[in-house]
């Protein structure tokens, strides 16, 4: 914008009045500031025009003052800047302005002793910089178009969202304004390459861009189904260098997958073709789903034993709870009942499929529960902490944490409890993450439950998703979470209270039996079972 104050004066009485002339000037592109403060000057004979301030007959010293800041302004904004503009209308505040500065002038020769002459010019010049800076700093130096405006959607979201405030140490607002100037943005395509480049800045695995179709599909799979192969993959344990790939954590029963016997702790080496070695797991479980019927092939170890499987894609229904009861032998009829339930996914349907399983159960005159959360990958954190509400009479569920330390406390006072008092075991593995893993603490760390098993997945950080203005979407790392005890299980996992047989089978029905066998290789005594 261009400005140009432009003040006259003329002598009547002995009184200075300033009025409004404005100048036309050529426009010019420099985004410097180029300020012009003119004093056109002119006495009652108006065929005279009278020099600049110098030869001026001002009575006070502090008008020479005043002017001579306006002229030393003048000149540092001109070798500094380059041209803006003040609407015409805001000159009429200024010409208010400046008579307000004229009568503290005339009060400032009276006090003249009190405040230097030289203090009063700083504040002046001061004041003048100040508005006028106001008028800048509310210019935009460009035009942002809408492909811009989606990238600082998606900036603003991680900038309010993300956990690490220092963004893997770098500074995230001058990341903005260089990608809004050097990266191309011009299409839609280059507009999510540009916010994919941004992200992979923060280092961070779970917080990426989901394309519309990959949201789509992604708030699918909280929901009820899913067409792929069936599995929850994740990265190996990063101290481990002697493994490459993807690792299965869990394969959905009844599943491509696990029909074709992939199991947690697996390792995924190719798919179609295509390594594993640099392949992030999002874009490996993009590859795994597709449309239903078409073929993915994969190459998987299992131990030292390597196999090529050519699987189908269908759709996965994901009912997340499957429970049966288990006689314990001796007692014929009067024997104990134990209710069995598997929990395989935190769906938006888990926490009142276990309300009603345990309802069902309870029924049927079972007083004892035995919740299999092994080769749960996860899901929703709401239904995470709904679930242990069923379980928990009263205590803390978990702490959520950011880079400041606790930030929020989920507990529970009892008023939601369904199962509270009845002996409860609960049974994990490599396979049980995310929100599983929140449960299983919750339960161990409030002496509710007994955990059987091997350590967990330890995935301590909690991610929510957000969808931007086209429908597309970002999940974002928003903070990590602690178990009551304030343990942090992030690439640690949770360490159940006793190991499991060897050979204690991963499907429901099976389990049973190892219940009721005293010399079965599972073998699992009641009193063992539920002691703590």
């Amino acid at each position: 914008m261009e400005v140009f104050l432009v003040g006259s004066v003329a002598s009547r009485s002995n009184h200075t009045i300033f009025s409004r002339e404005v100048l036309a000037c050529n426009h010019t592109t420099t985004r410097k500031i180029e300020t012009r403060l003119c004093s056109s000057l002119s006495s009652n004979d108006k065929s005279r025009t009278i020099a600049p301030y110098q030869s001026l007959n001002l009575r006070s010293c502090a008008h020479k003052t005043f002017l001579h800041s306006l002229w030393q302004l003048n000149g540092r904004f001109i070798s500094q800047g380059g041209f803006f503009l003040i609407k015409p209308e805001f000159i009429p505040q200024l010409r208010k302005f400046a008579i307000g500065i004229r009568k503290k002038i005339k009060c400032s020769e009276r006090f003249n002793n009190l405040v230097p002459l030289f203090s009063f010019r700083i504040i002046v010049t001061m004041m003048l910089a100040m508005t006028l800076g106001v008028s800048v700093s509310r210019t935009p130096s460009w035009a942002l178009s809408g492909e811009n405006l989606l990238f600082l959607e998606a900036w603003r979201t991680i900038d309010r969202a993300y956990i690490d405030k220092t963004f893997n140490g770098q500074s995230w607002f001058r990341y903005r304004e260089n990608a809004l100037r050097s990266e191309p943005m011009n299409t839609r395509e280059e507009t999510y390459a540009a916010i994919r480049k941004m992200i992979a800045t923060l280092d961070d695995p779970f917080t990426r861009f989901l394309e519309p179709g990959k949201f789509k599909s992604l708030r699918s799979g909280t929901q009820n189904t899913l067409t792929g192969v069936g599995l929850s993959i994740g990265y190996p344990a990063k101290n481990d260098k002697s493994i490459s790939g993807l690792m299965v954590i869990s394969a959905a029963p009844g599943g491509p997958a696990y029909r074709a016997g992939i199991s947690s702790g697996d390792l995924i080496l190719a798919i179609d073709d295509t390594s594993t070695q640099n392949m992030g797991i999002y874009d490996a479980a993009d590859r795994l789903q597709g449309t239903e019927g078409s073929g993915v092939e994969l190459i998987v170890r299992h131990g030292d034993e390597t196999r090529h499987l050519s699987l189908k894609r269908e759709k996965v229904l994901l009912n997340p709870v499957k429970s049966r009861i288990c006689r314990v032998p001796g007692l014929g009829e009067e024997a104990p009942l134990i209710g069995y339930i598997k929990l395989t996914a935190f769906n938006q349907n888990a926490s009142g499929a276990v309300r009603e399983a345990i309802e069902t159960l309870r029924g049927n005159n079972v007083h004892a529960f035995v919740l299999d959360l092994r080769d749960n990958s996860g899901g929703l954190f709401p239904e995470g902490i709904e679930i242990a509400k069923i379980w928990l009479n009263k205590g803390v569920i978990v702490y959520i944490c950011d880079s400041r330390g606790v930030r929020d406390i989920y507990d529970t006072d009892g008023s939601n409890a369904v199962a509270a008092s009845e002996p409860l075991a609960v049974l994990v593995n490599k396979g049980t993450a995310s929100a599983s893993e929140i449960l299983a603490g919750a339960l161990k760390d409030n002496k509710r439950a007994v955990l059987f098993g091997e350590p967990t997945f330890g995935k301590g950080k909690i991610q929510s998703v957000f969808e931007l203005s086209d429908g597309s979407g970002l999940a974002v790392t928003v903070a990590r979470y602690e178990t009551p005890d304030h343990t942090d299980i992030d690439k640690v996992g949770i360490f159940p209270d006793h190991p499991l047989p060897v050979s204690f089978p991963r499907d429901d029905e099976s389990f049973c039996g190892c219940l009721q066998d005293p010399v079965s290789a599972c073998y699992l005594n009641r009193v063992d079972l539920f002691s703590k």
